[in-house]
């Protein structure tokens, strides 16, 4: 073929997260996700996990030459757009992703820290928590913490206040504080009738979206929104149209969602390959 008639490469999002079996969360749904939007999607495995959709049974971190080697060989390779950053796995890898990062400067970050999963099982102790606040939020364009997320982001050591009682404004200025451009704090997890997210800036909230607040427990909600984010960027949005197609991208998804297993429903990022013209699945 001549390379002067090469098609042009679609975005490009280097995702680094754990693996998740399921595809309900981790790698498979960032690839699912960043692919349903029309981007290429890049992949560096941090973890390698054994999990079902009710919950993780165990977590082994890769080593982190590994993901150190995984990443250089692709951002060698190919133009990255976007980086979009999950589950790490262990201290180790959050300083070698963080000094990745850092050799690309005009490469926006989208962050989605996980720190437990959907039923609660411990992804992140305070030290790796430390490592993420020093290494990794002041280099981070959008932050997409849920409200539990960024109530334990936030709390010292020595603070005896309960992490439940801290106001989410207060929050996300915390975390604004740590040098992150954008936080989207989600309120998938508060007990409103409806689901509210706030992007918050330094000179104030950027905007603030209300969706229905869907029935059952989904495993997977967040990677999907800030792998959407993600795309958006790579495809030249500002973050805050980004944010805005993300979040209804992510709500049909949710509202698609299937239950495969015996736990939580998983999103279905490829819902409209499954409608009709009229919008009505097949």
């Amino acid at each position: 073929m001549d390379p002067s008639s090469t098609p042009l490469s679609p975005p490009i999002v280097l995702s680094f997260a754990a693996s998740d079996p399921t595809s309900g969360a981790g790698i498979q749904a960032d690839l699912l996700t960043i692919a349903a939007l029309g981007c290429h999607p890049l992949s560096v495995i941090t973890a390698l996990t054994v999990q079902d959709t009710t919950g993780i049974d165990s977590v082994l971190a890769i080593d982190s030459d590994w993901v150190e080697d995984q990443a250089r060989a692709l951002l060698e390779d190919m133009p990255v757009d976007v980086f979009k950053i999950g589950l790490l796995g262990s201290i180790d890898n959050i300083a070698v992703i963080a000094k990745i990062i850092a050799d690309y400067p005009d490469i926006p970050l989208v962050f989605d820290p996980v720190l437990a999963s959907g039923r609660g099982d411990e992804l992140a102790d305070d030290e790796m928590i430390a490592a993420l606040q020093e290494l990794l939020l002041p280099q981070t364009t959008v932050l997409t913490p849920n409200s539990l997320e960024a109530r334990r982001l936030t709390r010292g050591a020595d603070d005896d206040e309960d992490e439940h009682d801290q106001p989410l404004a207060e929050c996300a200025r915390r975390l604004l504080t740590f040098g992150c451009d954008h936080v989207l704090l989600t309120g998938t997890h508060d007990s409103t009738p409806q689901v509210v997210n706030v992007l918050h800036h330094r000179d104030g909230v950027v905007r603030s979206d209300t969706w229905p607040r869907l029935p059952g427990s989904y495993h997977g909600s967040g990677c999907t929104l800030a792998s959407a984010v993600a795309a958006g960027l790579a495809h030249r949005l500002s973050v805050a149209a980004a944010v805005g197609e993300a979040q209804e991208y992510t709500w049909k998804a949710l509202a698609a969602g299937f239950r495969p297993g015996m736990g939580q429903f998983i999103p279905d990022r490829f819902f409209w390959a499954r409608q009709t013209e009229d919008g009505k699945d097949d």
